[in-house]
């Protein structure tokens, strides 16, 4: 019997024409809807997307609106309003194969050892992406997988799932609200407005982990990724490295496995062979070093005055 997914899209202004192509292929799935049910968590868009499409052929769909605007409360709110053993989140740019409601389903009963698992991103550029882009497709969730990969390690990147297509068990996803609950710092790890950090994903996934349970990431599962021109620009992808760098900094001081010393400062001789090797490169990879360094360099800053006062709090009291 397969396993009942709730299938959550959390959107803020989705672009139509992306929103249609992700709709077609859910109305597409061969998983049989009695199986599944489909959330959209609008929020906060400028026009409330109740009654925007023609939903009519899956009897289990609700569009819920969600006025805190940022990705982490639309998922929370998703969560929430869900009934499914496992949770599927889909962006609003994501197009999944035919099958991927189906294969997920079977890998939640053929492992129940994952509580995590997403699959293979391929990319759909409305426009070629300059050649120094390519090397920085990751950071906009474009994963190729050539193989099945699964660990229960906070540390092997490669086996780690992220937000498109990311699938969750339901036991998992209610750590992740009561860890949020009782942290709002964590609430602040993903997008909001025209902030661009990220690694919520990465957080709920790593909850996973938390609970004793592993992440994977297979082959089977194929997620068609929408991308606009202008996230390939460098002006986008500089903005983007700054926040992924930024809030990895916060995500990696949650937990004691992933906890890293601050950086030193520089010495003159690093210095100087930072300034030697960005000279052969081109400008835009010297704006993505400065953009992820300016990240780093502001998340750590933070902890420290965050500790500090914490230190306060704890003295006077």
């Amino acid at each position: 019997m397969p396993k009942r997914l709730s299938v959550i899209i959390c959107t803020h202004n989705p672009r139509p024409d992306y929103m249609r192509r992700v709709l077609a292929a859910l109305q597409g799935q061969t998983l049989a809807k009695e199986h599944w049910e489909l959330l959209i968590i609008d929020n906060g868009s400028n026009e409330p997307l109740a009654g925007a499409w023609d939903l009519s052929w899956h009897p289990q769909t609700r569009c819920i609106r969600e006025e805190e605007l940022g990705l982490t409360p639309a998922r929370l709110r998703g969560i929430a309003e869900s009934a499914g053993d496992v949770v599927v989140f889909v962006d609003d740019d994501n197009v999944l194969d035919p099958n991927y409601l189906a294969e997920a389903s079977r890998i939640s009963m053929d492992w129940p050892r994952l509580g995590a698992w997403g699959g293979s991103i391929e990319a759909e550029y409305e426009s070629a992406p300059d050649p120094w882009f390519h090397q920085y497709e990751q950071m906009i969730a474009i994963r190729p997988l050539k193989r099945d990969l699964w660990s229960n390690s906070y540390l092997w990147w490669d086996s780690h799932p992220c937000g498109a297509g990311l699938c969750v068990r339901r036991r998992v996803g209610l750590v992740y609200v009561e860890a949020l609950q009782q942290s709002q710092a964590r609430r602040s790890l993903d997008r909001k407005r025209d902030e661009l950090s990220g690694s919520g994903d990465l957080d709920l996934a790593f909850c996973s982990i938390d609970t004793g349970l592993g992440v994977g990431r297979f082959t089977i599962l194929k997620v068609l990724h929408l991308i606009p021109k202008f996230r390939c620009r460098i002006e986008y992808m500089e903005k983007l490295a700054e926040g992924t760098a930024e809030s990895l900094v916060y995500l990696n001081s949650l937990r004691e496995a992933t906890r890293q010393p601050e950086p030193g400062r520089l010495t003159l001789l690093q210095r100087l062979r930072r300034w030697h090797i960005e000279r052969q490169l081109n400008p835009e990879d010297v704006r993505m070093r400065h953009a992820k360094s300016r990240g780093m360099e502001r998340a750590w800053k933070t902890l420290k005055e965050s500790a500090a006062q914490r230190t306060l709090s704890t003295s006077t009291n």
